[in-house]
């Protein structure tokens, strides 16, 4: 790649869960003004991410219906059921079917409702500053998601086991990851309790 030329980032939002400890899709449960998976787009958007996949499961009908002024692309996982794995992998064929010239891939979910463009913007930088291939969120004495991959490990991604999430590809490779310090990450919203409790704040 040239000095001159602008790395491509893209965007793979996981939303295909049936949501069933929260009792209807949380995917478009209101905070701040909009539903938890539009604030995620436009925080992906804000980021200068492009192209913007949206991986649809459970409900998928009802949640696309929020999305038809948005410019994403939608990704359909009929496997959603057998585990987050598939939809990364579903996720990350789609963009790099489309767009070869991807060069790194921020994963994100819809239930983190702290995660802004300035999280984002963070783990691009850092990518930068530091060279490393892999930008993990740290909190709760953990590393993950929100999470860059550099196009190296597209290839981990695709073959990520159905069960797992893109933790498993941050730990096996913890040498060549650096993180970005966010708290707020360790706050998802699970439950109808999880949200009261962030509503009431």
């Amino acid at each position: 790649m040239s000095p001159h030329s602008q790395t491509h980032i893209a965007a793979v939002i996981l939303a295909a869960g049936q949501s069933s400890r929260f009792g209807k899709p949380k995917q478009l449960i209101p905070f701040r003004g909009k539903s938890l998976l539009r604030g995620i787009i436009d925080a992906a958007a804000e980021a200068d991410c492009s192209p913007i996949a949206v991986v649809l499961g459970s409900s998928r009908q009802q949640i696309e219906r929020g999305l038809e002024k948005t410019d994403v692309l939608i990704v359909e996982n009929r496997n959603w059921q057998q585990g987050i794995g598939t939809s990364i992998q579903a996720g990350v064929r789609h963009v790099i079917d489309r767009e070869r010239d991807v060069d790194a891939i921020v994963l994100l979910v819809c239930d983190q409702p702290f995660v802004d463009a300035h999280v984002i913007k963070e783990l691009i930088t850092l990518r930068k500053k530091t060279g490393k291939p892999i930008v993990a969120s740290s909190y709760g004495e953990t590393l993950g998601v929100p999470a860059l991959f550099g196009h190296c490990y597209f290839h981990e991604l695709l073959a990520i086991n159905d069960t797992s999430g893109a933790k498993s590809v941050i730990l096996r490779n913890r040498e060549r990851v650096t993180e970005v310090i966010f708290p707020e990450g360790k706050i998802d919203i699970d439950t109808a309790e999880d949200y009261k409790r962030l509503t009431d704040l």
